[in-house]
C-alpha cells in the first residue's frame, strides 16, 4: 500500500517542490494552506505522514500539532520552518511531532527523515497488531465456558487483572489453570512484558533452585556459564508457578524472599538481583490443609492466597462440553488435516455423561483421538474410546474406586487406546496423546503396560 503524504505549507512554490519531489519516490502526495484545512482533510482521509510549516494564517503549525494527531495520532509530523531555533524544535516536539526540518528544505537528507518515519510509523502499526493478537488469543473472554461457575471465574479474573495482587489458582489437573493465568497477564498493566512459567515438580528438586533464580559460572557440576533463572527473566512481567503445592519448605522459603524483599541471589553468587514481578500460582492441592499439616508455609500461603480463583472441574460445568466439543473437532481437523463436520448425537450424549477426570484436556485428546480413526468427517460413538463408551444401563463410569485409582485407570486405558490404534508404535502413540515419548515411555513403566503386538 503506498504512503500517503499530507503537505501543509501557504507557500504554493514549497508546495510544488515537495509534491514533484515526493511522488517520484512514489508517494501518494496532497496539500492544504492552512491549519483548518489540513484538519479537515485529515478527518476525511488516511495519511501515513504530514509535514508542517510553522507559520501559518490563523493557526500556527505548533497549535495545529495536538489537533492533527487527535484525528491521526499514528501520523509522524515533521515540522518545516525558515525560522528555525532550538527553542522552537523543543517546542514541536513537546507538543508531539516526530522531529523538525529548517528551510531551505536539503531534500536528500529530508527525504531519509521522511523514510525514517514512515518506518517507524510501520513497526508502531505491527507491534499494535501483535499487542491485539496476542490479547485476541488470551482473552479471557474467548475461554471456552458459558456455565455459570466459569462466568463466576471470568468475572474475578477481571477484577484481579486490572490490580498486582498475587493470585492462585486452584483447581483439578487439566482444567486450564494455565490459561487463565495467561489471561490474567494479558489484560494486565505487565502484559507488554514476559509471561514465564515454571511447572514446580517438573524440575528435580536439585534444579529448581537454578530454574527459578538462575546460577553462576562454576557454582555447581556443568554449570559451564552463567545462567538467568525464571524471576530474572519474568522481570517487570509475570511468572506463572504451576504446582507450588509440591515445592519443597526449603524453595518455598526463597520464594517467600522474592516476594517480600524483591530481591534474591542467584546459586553460587552473592551480587543481589532485584526483580519486579508478579506470582500466579496454581495448585491442584488443598492449600490450607497443606499449611495445617506442615507441608506448605503459613506466611507464604498467606502472601500468595491474596486472590483465590476455583476452576470448576469439567464434570461440575457439562454446559459447556458441546461448544468445548466443536471448538476442539475443529482444531483437530485442522491439524490431522481432515475435515470434521460435526459429532454424532448418541456420540454427544455419551460424552456428556462421561465424569472426566481429567478434565478439559482429557476431552480434548479425546476428540483429536476420534478425529484421527474416523472414516468420515462425522465423530461417532465407534470413534470414542472403551472407558468413554463402557458404562452400565445406569450410565455410572466402571471405575468406582477413589479420584486417584478412576484417574490412574482412565490414563492407563488412554494410553492402551492409543497403542492399539498406533500399532505398538510408541512414536505414533505419543502424537496422538500430544506428549513426548520420552513421557509414554514413563507412563509405560509405571502402569506395567504390555504394548499390543509385542508380545511381553
Amino acid at each position: 500500500m503506498t504512503d500517503k503524504i499530507l503537505v501543509i505549507d501557504d507557500d504554493q512554490g514549497i508546495q510544488f517542490f515537495l509534491g514533484e519531489a515526493l511522488t517520484k519516490k512514489g508517494y501518494q502526495v496532497d496539500s492544504a494552506t492552512s491549519a483548518e484545512t489540513a484538519i479537515s482533510k485529515v478527518k476525511q482521509g488516511t495519511f501515513s505522514l504530514i509535514l508542517l510549516d510553522v507559520r501559518l494564517p490563523e493557526m500556527s503549525g505548533i497549535d495545529a500539532i495536538k489537533k492533527l494527531h487527535e484525528q491521526a495520532p499514528r501520523a509522524p509530523i515533521i515540522i518545516m520552518t525558515a525560522y528555525g531555533s532550538k527553542d522552537l524544535a523543543l517546542k514541536a516536539i513537546k507538543e508531539g511531532a516526530y522531529d523538525f526540518f529548517t528551510k531551505p528544505i536539503k531534500l536528500d537528507e529530508f527525504l531519509i527523515i521522511i523514510k525514517r518515519a514512515l518506518e517507524k510509523r510501520r513497526l508502531q502499526i505491527e507491534i499494535s497488531r501483535l499487542e491485539d493478537e496476542i490479547k485476541k488469543n488470551y482473552k479471557f473472554e474467548n475461554i471456552i465456558g458459558s456455565s455459570g461457575p466459569m462466568q463466576e471465574v471470568f468475572a474475578m479474573v477481571r477484577k484481579v487483572a486490572e490490580t498486582d495482587s498475587s493470585v492462585i489458582i486452584y483447581g483439578e489437573s487439566g482444567t486450564g489453570k494455565e490459561l487463565i493465568a495467561q489471561a490474567i497477564h494479558a489484560h494486565s498493566g505487565r502484559h507488554e512484558k514476559s509471561f514465564v512459567k515454571l511447572n514446580c515438580v517438573a524440575i528435580p528438586e536439585g534444579l529448581l533452585e537454578s530454574e527459578l533464580f538462575g546460577h553462576e559460572k562454576g557454582s555447581f557440576t556443568g554449570a559451564v556459564a552463567q545462567k538467568m533463572g525464571k524471576f530474572e527473566l519474568a522481570n517487570d512481567g509475570t511468572i506463572f508457578l504451576d504446582e507450588i503445592g509440591d515445592m519443597t519448605i526449603a524453595t518455598q522459603a526463597k520464594i517467600l524472599r522474592v516476594l517480600q524483599e524483591r530481591e534474591f541471589e542467584r546459586v553460587g553468587g552473592t551480587k543481589t538481583v532485584r526483580v519486579d514481578v508478579r506470582i500466579i500460582a496454581a495448585t491442584n492441592k488443598d492449600l490450607q490443609k497443606a499449611v495445617e499439616k506442615k507441608e506448605f508455609r503459613e506466611d507464604l500461603y498467606f502472601r500468595l492466597n491474596v486472590v483465590p480463583i476455583y476452576l470448576p472441574p469439567l464434570r461440575e460445568r457439562k454446559e459447556d462440553i458441546p461448544p468445548l466439543v466443536e471448538h476442539f473437532f475443529k482444531e483437530a481437523g485442522e491439524r490431522v488435516k481432515k475435515h470434521i463436520s460435526g459429532v454424532s448425537s448418541d456420540a454427544l450424549d455419551m460424552l456428556m455423561e462421561y465424569h472426566w477426570p481429567g478434565n478439559v484436556r482429557e476431552l480434548e485428546n479425546c476428540i483429536e483421538r476420534a478425529a484421527v480413526i474416523s472414516n468420515g468427517d462425522l465423530i461417532t460413538k465407534d470413534c470414542l474410546p472403551l472407558y468413554i463408551t463402557a458404562t452400565d444401563e445406569k450410565h455410572e463410569p466402571v471405575s468406582k474406586g477413589s479420584i486417584d485409582e478412576t484417574l490412574a485407570s482412565t490414563e492407563k486405558e488412554i494410553i492402551l487406546d492409543a497403542l492399539r490404534h498406533s500399532g505398538g508404535v510408541q512414536a505414533k502413540a505419543a502424537r496422538l496423546l500430544s506428549i513426548t515419548e520420552r513421557s509414554l515411555w514413563h507412563r509405560i513403566k509405571k502402569y506395567n503396560i504390555k504394548i499390543p503386538g509385542h508380545g511381553k
